[in-house]
């Protein structure tokens, strides 16, 4: 009986008519979505959600179709979604997510993996080539920029600091200098590292959230006063909550006058190397010692595909040092290809499908289209916001990223977040649209990534209308509720 269901579940027939199913259903999909027609999501809490597929499980309700599952997930194909960091991605490259899944070839060694493994290669020697970097270069693909960002901060702590805390341990006093304005992970990352809180040195931010550079010598010297040793610089391209670079070239010359491994956090916006309009946003990224570069933010890939390039590759074999005979071969030719020396992954995907399937059916101009769309379609908001009375932005959008807010006149500016809040709120229950909050310098912000190759001007202006219609309603109800409570 066993047997005969496990046949059934590796048939070559029935595996091509659920196949192709499934494409005419995610076609359909693609179609509808593109075209605009429908919520963006349908939200529910996550008890609701919960519920819902206990019973699916249980039989009592659909469970697997993947119509039913559609009803339930964010449309990031959608041109009205505008919340997180993460692309539509490329039917192309989607189709190569499904065909590792299929293969399974989990890379934990070459023969494991030897086709994705070389053009892991063939692709990371490309992002190299286009960061600036020289043919000693190195790169790796790994699970997100989170551990991208954690691996790079290993390398350096390997690398710069005297310890080797691999292999002898930790006994305290190493620290690293980041922007207050990076991504939580660089801090988490400094955490599981062991340096505690101490050893995150946040710098403080200019008006426009960039790192203020003037403040990187007191810091530094502060910290060697007090016994630490800064062994790191990292710089944000750009930082998260609005979008905006550090200086670069300033944080390459800090870098080098205090012997600092220079790591750029390039997760969302390194991609600006492939512009010929946009690539001054990160001059000096090639002085860098390391560099995260996400797949699934500016380069259309799927989720989680993460680049992470090393100036010197050799530096990139150093920060795991253990021995496992069976997984490791011992010589120099065969380093690049057992990509289980330089990550903590043993096995991982097989993300560089993805990523030479655009490249030999687009080519690269296709990322220099999609970044240059989405970087001007942020200052057409930022024009769209400044003509209408009322409403105000964070600051002037360097990347796709726009923080604004409503700040209707004669409201207190301690309600004003309420108020921001409670439309963001309410906007995520309907569906029409998605985007998120950020809170800067205390301030409630709504935020935007526009990610959508084909959310235009038009989706932009219907948003702020949209938005001001919640946030009116939103005072009337309030006025209605206190006269009612007046005796």
């Amino acid at each position: 009986m066993k047997e005969d269901l496990l046949q059934k579940a590796y048939d070559p027939d029935t595996f091509r008519e659920v196949g192709k199913q499934l494409v005419d259903e995610l076609s359909e999909y693609l179609k509808e979505t593109l075209s605009g027609s429908g919520q963006v999501l349908n939200y529910q809490d996550p008890q609701e959600q919960l519920d819902l597929w206990k019973k699916a499980l249980s039989g009592d309700t659909p469970g697997l179709e993947t119509g039913n599952i559609l009803k339930h997930i964010t449309r990031v194909h959608h041109p009205r979604y505008m919340g997180h960091q993460v692309a539509p991605p490329l039917p192309v490259a989607s189709l190569m997510a499904l065909l590792g899944g299929f293969l399974n070839n989990g890379m934990a060694v070459y023969e494991m993996g030897m086709a994705p493994t070389a053009m892991e290669r063939v692709v990371t020697d490309w992002l190299c080539h286009k960061l600036g970097y020289g043919t000693s270069s190195r790169g790796i693909l790994t699970s997100g920029g989170t551990l991208a960002n954690l691996t790079a901060l290993l390398s350096a702590r390997r690398n710069t600091a005297s310890e080797d805390v691999w292999n002898q341990g930790y006994s305290g006093g190493l620290a690293i200098l980041v922007s207050e304005a990076a991504h939580y992970c660089v801090d988490r990352a400094a955490r599981i590292m062991g340096l505690g809180e101490d050893g995150v040195l946040k710098v403080p931010v200019l008006e426009d959230f960039s790192m203020d550079t003037s403040k990187l010598p007191g810091i530094y010297q502060a910290a060697r006063q007090k016994g630490l040793t800064p062994f790191a610089l990292v710089g944000s391209a750009p930082c998260t909550a609005t979008g905006s670079y550090d200086n670069l070239e300033a944080l390459a010359d800090f870098a080098g006058e205090n012997n600092l491994w220079f790591h750029v956090d390039g997760a969302h916006g390194g991609p600006a190397v492939l512009s010929e309009k946009y690539k001054f946003l990160v001059e000096g990224i090639q002085r860098a010692d390391s560099v995260v570069i996400d797949g699934h933010k500016m380069m259309g890939m799927p989720v989680i595909t993460t680049a992470l390039l090393f100036s010197d590759g050799a530096t990139s074999y150093n920060t795991f040092s253990q021995e496992a005979e069976y997984l490791l071969a011992d010589t120099v030719e065969e380093h690049w290809s057992n990509g289980a020396k330089r990550t903590f992954e043993c096995t991982k995907l097989t993300s560089s499908l993805s990523w030479y399937a655009v490249l030999t059916h687009y080519g690269e101009t296709i990322f220099e289209e999609y970044l240059d769309r989405q970087y001007d379609l942020a200052r057409t908001f930022a024009d769209l916001i400044r003509e209408r009375a009322h409403w105000e932005v964070a600051c002037e959008p360097q990347s796709n990223i726009l923080c604004f807010r409503w700040v209707p006149l004669g409201i207190p500016s301690a309600r004003l977040d309420e108020i921001n809040e409670n439309v963001r709120k309410k906007a995520l229950g309907e569906g029409r649209f998605y985007i998120v909050q950020t809170r800067l310098k205390g301030t409630i912000y709504l935020r935007t990534s526009l990610m959508n190759p084909f959310t235009d001007k038009d989706h932009l202006s219907e948003l702020l209308t949209y938005l001001e219609t919640l946030g009116k309603a939103n005072l009337a109800d309030e006025e209605a509720l206190t006269e009612t409570e007046i005796p």
